[in-house]
């Protein structure tokens, strides 16, 4: 039997949301104190269940609101579940999302420093890698520029070159990172993680294109809205997510 890395039995995610919030703290209070605030909850996960074993390249997808992001937390411990259980080891994830820890006022070779801390790498490790840093994400001419005088694919192959440096962990999940850039990067991108993926880690990639998760998964989660609604093989599970965004933009 294959080595269980992420197991979810019957999670489930609620939080709350105020009724037309108010506009400031003085409001808010007065609110309270009529007895006038409203609450509501919102569900953006409700009794989800799965296991994912060593090795396993899981694709997650789903429209906006889905509840994709909320699990992602989970998994990565930035959240407890309201109900439920997740067996996984923190310590072993590493969460890749683009364009987070970003200061616009410092150049691109102080911002890799910036980011690369937040990452988690050591400042020996970034000394050594900086220069392949720059050169992947095509930007040697513009490293000591201001990122905020960068375009939005600057950034975000930056982004891309500094999550994607340093060695993949035991599990592994990329959050919209295969989205970046020209047609060219987005090649040079699918390859640097087909490499990291060849390394044995357990991969979860998130993904609005199916092409991606065709090509990359082992195996796919669908969820909406909050519930997990398929789970199985890439083509079954992104034919039948396809049919039905057709059947609603129709």
């Amino acid at each position: 039997m294959e080595e269980v890395m992420i197991q979810a039995a019957h999670v489930s995610m609620r939080f709350y949301r105020e009724l037309n919030e108010a506009n400031s703290v003085k409001e808010r209070l007065v609110r309270m104190w009529k007895g006038e605030r409203q609450v509501v909850e919102v569900k953006a996960l409700n009794d989800v269940s799965f296991t994912i074993g060593k090795g396993e390249i899981v694709g997650i997808i789903g429209v906006n609101g889905s509840g994709k992001s909320t699990l992602l937390k989970l998994i990565a411990g930035v959240l407890p579940p309201t109900q439920g259980h997740l067996l996984v080891d923190h310590d072993k994830v590493q969460l890749l999302t683009l364009g987070t820890g970003f200061d616009h006022e410092l150049t691109g070779r102080e911002n890799i420093y910036l980011n690369g801390a937040i990452s988690g790498y050591s400042r020996s490790f970034l000394d050594a890698h900086v220069d392949a840093i720059l050169s992947f994400a095509q930007l040697q001419e513009a490293a000591d520029a201001k990122v905020r005088t960068y375009s939005s694919g600057m950034v975000s192959r930056l982004a891309f070159a500094i999550a994607t440096a340093g060695r993949a962990a035991e599990i592994l999940i990329l959050d919209e990172v295969l989205s970046v850039g020209d047609l060219f990067f987005r090649r040079k991108s699918e390859a640097r993680i087909r490499e990291m993926i060849r390394s044995g880690s357990t991969v979860l990639i998130v993904s609005h294109a199916p092409a991606v998760i065709r090509s990359l998964c082992t195996r796919v989660l669908w969820l909406r809205q909050g519930e997990l609604i398929m789970d199985g093989p890439p083509d079954q599970v992104c034919t039948a997510y396809e049919r039905i965004g057709k059947e609603m933009s129709g």
